[in-house]
């Protein structure tokens, strides 16, 4: 085969693979994540493109950190940074380290994140480069949090926002405004962990026409959490719910999870209330015995019950209350709760309140 025939050969390779990647990103833009990445991972095993296979590694890279798969999401890192070395080039070099800091990022390896990013800065790259140092300082910052590094941190998300200005990246500007949102819940400065998470709902809301649907979803769920700080119980839960609508059509995993644990804890905060009002009652009680008020205390007795009823805070299998007496209780995978004695004596393999199974109980 002479030159020419091999050069025209490795032409239509090239175009054959950039067609199979943009298949896989419509399909992945369509919520059809399985299909797509059979189709990556079909190019990355026939393709001898340096470049074709470094783009594939990108979006599989991409498409494993939404799913949660971080380990996954590395290994695809160390391939992409074997291909960026392979073609010697520092653009693709620095956008490999940049990756390849997400993904331990992602594992809690900030350490090493903020390594690979040392690295990202000193490479000498061409404007592209350049352009993805927002990112790495975003991610820097990001790894200075997790170590509770706090000064570092804010450092790296001011630079961060300084390359999202100067580049007018209004993407870049709102993923910094959402982790500022996180960075100020840790210094316990609700105000400010409202303030920058509704800065970044604004900037979808004016220039998100075409983004992901996950900025949206990033900037409700911080907004939400800042919510839920401040005691705003119905606004926490109203984005909370907004932002997992979006993590479950887009099949995000860790934010489908972060939005469980925020509803978990806008409840347990509900809860808490609810607790109050019982221990009111319970101690109101007390008092109109001790003063044979017989009245007041039939209407606390029947405020009591009615509370307990609400929070489900009894042995469905003998009727009295959980928590009077010191007694060890046992929690079915079901969530629901008895009096260990109660489920010893009666012997029953299924909860008796869903007749759900009760295999693997926990001791509460």
């Amino acid at each position: 085969m002479n030159i020419f025939m091999r050069h025209l050969v490795t032409e239509m390779g090239q175009d054959q693979t950039k067609h199979q990647i943009e298949k896989g990103l419509k399909l992945y833009q369509s919520n059809e994540t399985h299909k797509a990445l059979h189709v990556w991972t079909k190019v990355l095993e026939k393709t001898s493109d340096p470049g074709g296979k470094f783009r594939v590694l990108g979006c599989l890279i991409t498409a494993h950190s939404e799913m949660g798969k971080y380990k996954e999401m590395l290994k695809y890192a160390l391939a992409q940074i074997d291909a960026a070395r392979e073609m010697e080039d520092p653009d693709y070099l620095t956008e490999g380290y940049l990756n390849l800091a997400r993904s331990n990022e992602k594992l809690c390896d900030f350490q090493k994140t903020v390594s690979y990013c040392k690295t990202c800065l000193d490479m000498q790259g061409t404007t592209v480069s350049l352009q993805l140092n927002g990112q790495v300082c975003l991610s820097m910052g990001n790894a200075f949090l997790g170590l509770s590094v706090f000064q570092k941190a804010l450092e790296s998300y001011e630079k961060a926002l300084r390359y999202a200005h100067n580049n007018d990246d209004k993407m870049l500007e709102c993923r910094v405004c959402c982790s500022l949102g996180n960075f100020y819940v840790q210094l316990k400065d609700y105000e400010k962990a409202l303030f920058f998470p509704c800065k970044a709902a604004e900037l979808v809301n004016d220039y998100g026409k075409g983004w992901s649907l996950k900025y949206r979803a990033m900037s409700q769920y911080h907004m939400s959490v800042a919510y839920r700080k401040l005691d705003r119980l119905s606004d926490s839960m109203e984005c909370c719910e907004e932002s997992m609508k979006i993590a479950l059509q887009h099949g995000d995993r860790p934010l489908q999870a972060l939005c469980l644990q925020n509803f978990a804890d806008i409840h347990r905060c509900r809860s808490d209330v609810d607790l109050c009002t019982l221990k009111v009652h319970c101690l109101r009680e007390g008092i109109f015995r001790s003063r044979e008020q017989q009245q007041e205390l039939r209407q606390q007795v029947v405020k009591f019950l009615q509370c307990v009823e609400e929070l489900e805070l009894y042995c469905a299998m003998c009727g009295e209350s959980i928590g009077e007496r010191d007694q060890q209780l046992q929690a079915l995978p079901c969530s629901h709760i008895f009096h260990l004695k109660c489920l010893q004596t009666n012997g029953t393999n299924g909860c008796p309140k869903c007749r759900r199974s009760s295999l693997k109980p926990g001791f509460v």
